[in-house]
């Protein structure tokens, strides 16, 4: 099993005042780990709120943990993002927190791009990476980028263009 590396609380804290107010928003948090980022945003009234873990036991564990408003999804995640555009989900939030230095850096962002449609208009993707792991470059013309860095955790937002300019 991969080492866990949870979302510090300090750079959670960050994120959920730079979101404000998710209450209503669905949320899917990618590569969920201990499962604390789903939890947090079904306790401020995400809904619906989807966790996404590959290795068995910690998607059992976060299972245990969640309540019934959390659906839990043993999948890889570019099995479940492919799954979700085919079906036509969309989140108004994605958060993804892949292990480090393990390429996501180079890979997460463009599995968002080939699959853009589940991010909801007016949507946002958040990616925390290392410091040291620069992300890919997403198409200038369509997506803006800021990043927000604490310590050595940077956290990559991004979001549509308005191209109606």
């Amino acid at each position: 099993m991969k080492e866990m590396r949870p979302t510090t609380g300090k750079v959670m804290l960050a994120l959920f005042n730079i979101l404000g107010n998710i209450h209503g928003r669905s949320f899917l948090d990618l590569f969920s780990g201990s499962g604390q980022m789903a939890l947090a945003a079904a306790k401020k009234g995400a809904e619906p709120v989807v966790s996404v873990e590959s290795e068995r036991k910690r998607h059992a564990e976060i299972v245990k943990k969640a309540p019934p408003s959390v659906k839990c999804l043993c999948f890889d995640v570019r099995r479940a993002v492919a799954r979700f555009a085919k079906n036509g989900e969309e989140f108004d939030i994605i958060f993804a927190d892949p292990p480090y230095s393990l390429g996501w850096g180079e890979e997460f962002p463009k599995l968002m791009a080939a699959n853009e449609r589940i991010l909801a208009p007016g949507g946002v993707i958040i990616f925390e990476h290392s410091e040291e792991e620069e992300p890919a470059a997403m198409d200038e013309t369509k997506w803006e980028r800021e990043d927000r860095r604490y310590g050595g955790t940077v956290l990559s937002f991004y979001s549509r263009r308005n191209n109606d300019d």
